[in-house]
């Protein structure tokens, strides 16, 4: 087998095994919604609930669409499911690329995937248990007399979503720090002198991402400032750089990789 032959073997036999982890995942997701797909209408009225609380007394959310009424608790309990199968979704992920990873990479890997995991979750509870009922509670006090505030489920759920998606993400704001640390891009003194600037460019991706009310945007900023804090912190005990000895050694057993690596192609051609 020549060279070529074997790295499109090799190029081949990677992309069947991406295949077989993409349809894994895909099943478990759909297996995973067949069941939670029992509950759809209690799962969305959970998911509701926020705003319903703060709605007048014989006010209801309205369907603009025929369908609408079908579609929307089907995404959503398709977004519960895609969140009860994610730990197995980032095992699948982590098989995959696991084999090409050199050891000090993979001690770094699996501990992200988890916090991050976790502060994403803990993002989308904080945007669901706290910003939501005092948003949707100072929308409706502001709602102007002779206006009936009913909300399409449809626009309702892609506002959620949305909410969901910025407020997770801004919760990965101390693992960033800690990656970035550890790799050697920033160091904490450094975080710590443009701290005044981040703080400016929070308050104007706040005023960008949220609704246009002061306490919608303050409700993302403020956490993501004591986020940025957290992470300076974290980043002081489990960002330290690795040292020349550590480097040496990353250095050696990439180099001893790469030469087994070799060798089995070669191998492999004859």
């Amino acid at each position: 087998m020549t060279e070529p032959e074997a790295a499109q073997e090799t190029f081949i036999s990677h992309l069947m095994e991406l295949r077989t982890r993409l349809v894994r995942s895909i099943v478990a997701i759909l297996g995973v919604f067949l069941i939670v797909a029992y509950w759809t209408k209690p799962i969305y009225s959970f998911l509701a609930q926020p705003l319903l609380a703060v709605l007048p007394a014989g006010s209801s959310m309205i369907a603009t669409d025929v369908t609408t009424t079908f579609f929307v608790p089907v995404k959503v309990s398709m977004l519960v499911a895609f969140m009860i199968a994610l730990p197995y979704v980032l095992y699948q992920i982590w098989a995959f690329v696991a084999p090409g990873l050199y050891q000090h990479e993979k001690r770094l890997v699996i501990p992200l995937l988890v916090s991050s995991t976790l502060l994403f979750f803990v993002g989308m509870a904080f945007a669901y248990f706290l910003v939501f009922p005092m948003a949707f509670k100072f929308f409706a006090d502001f709602t102007p007399v002779g206006v009936t505030m009913a909300t399409d489920i449809d626009k309702y759920f892609n506002f959620v979503l949305t909410m969901f998606i910025v407020f997770g993400i801004a919760f990965e704001v101390p693992v960033v720090e800690v990656v970035l640390v550890k790799v050697g891009a920033v160091t904490v003194p450094q975080l710590r002198e443009i701290r005044r600037y981040v703080i400016v460019a929070i308050f104007v991706v706040a005023a960008i991402v949220t609704p246009p009310d002061v306490f919608s945007q303050l409700a993302l900023a403020i956490p993501l400032c004591i986020l940025y804090e957290l992470g300076i912190i974290l980043a002081k005990f489990l960002g330290k750089p690795l040292n020349k000895d550590e480097k040496q050694a990353m250095t050696d057993a990439e180099l001893e990789k790469e030469l087994d690596t070799a060798e089995a192609e070669g191998r492999q051609a004859k």
